[in-house]
């Protein structure tokens, strides 16, 4: 009995002890929080999605809170607006940027680009890209099972049943990023907006030799470089049989638009062009 008490009173000031120094250790390592944080992550839109390069709001925040300069810190969600009521209410000077949008760099649909087998296996491009080359002839083109659609948050992409492909709503698109890291194929990527939401691009990521690509796709780049050539302001480069064009530099003039004999290079929201041919009186 005597040894218990024994055992029961060296237990007691062990832990007593302990108590003691967690205590004093505590308050010497506690580390007390800016409050400003939690006035920053109020202002954040809370999507927590990560396209700012960081774990979710709070963590930007915190790194807002924590720097010198906004310089490389944006909220793609939340738009130069917040910024700006970041950058107020911490006395820094936000950086303007450029509206962003994701598009689609494929135009491979169902009649250009014909299924050469039949995959039974998990519908995720993930799995898919990692098991084989695709149902079509095309190793670089979309999948088509959707996994960008479930990755955004906003419900700004989904599924077109004709062409299988996915499409982008421009409104409701947010630029976080999220297609972008889901498409195992890199066909999503983040582009300028552009004035008045215009955009030309190269819709098409295929590296394949011209033949090669052509007879994978009809809609393929085939590297031919009219366009390079068309473009009077460098901003279209060829480089592994692919073209691109940079929008950091490009004048949305369109030549290339024209030039490119397999339509590779899409024009999203431009009037209609004007024709040569002069509309007929109605008799």
């Amino acid at each position: 009995m005597e040894l218990i008490l024994i055992s029961l009173g060296v237990l007691g000031i062990t832990g007593l002890l302990a108590a003691i120094v967690l205590f004093f250790v505590s308050k010497k390592f506690n580390v007390v929080e800016d409050e400003r944080i939690d006035v920053v992550q109020e202002m954040l839109p809370g999507a927590n999605c990560g396209g700012c390069g960081f774990a979710g709001c709070r963590a930007f925040a915190t790194a807002c809170v924590g720097a010198s300069t906004l310089e490389g810190l944006a909220c793609p969600v939340g738009g130069s607006e917040t910024m700006q009521k970041v950058g107020s209410f911490l006395g820094l000077a936000a950086v303007e940027s450029d509206p962003m949008v994701a598009v689609v760099r494929c135009n491979g649909t169902c009649e250009a680009r014909p299924k050469t087998s039949e995959y039974n296996g998990t519908k995720t491009c993930q799995i898919m890209h990692t098991v084989y080359a695709g149902d079509t002839a095309c190793p670089f083109g979309c999948l088509g099972c959707g996994d960008c659609v479930k990755a955004c948050a906003f419900g700004a992409l989904s599924m077109d049943a004709t062409t299988g492909l996915p499409v982008v709503d421009e409104e409701k698109c947010t630029s976080c990023g999220k297609c972008v890291k889901a498409c195992p194929r890199g066909i999503i990527e983040l582009r300028k907006k552009g004035p008045k939401s215009r955009r030309v691009f190269v819709s098409c990521v295929n590296k394949d030799k011209g033949a090669v690509a052509r007879k994978a796709c009809k809609n393929a780049c085939i590297g031919c470089g009219k366009c390079e050539k068309e473009c009077q302001f460098g901003a279209i480069k060829v480089e592994n049989n692919l073209s691109y064009i940079d929008f950091n530099v490009c004048r949305l003039c369109r030549k290339c638009v024209a030039a490119c004999p397999t339509n590779a290079i899409w024009e999203v929201n431009f009037p209609p062009r004007k024709t040569d041919v002069e509309p007929q009186n109605p008799a």
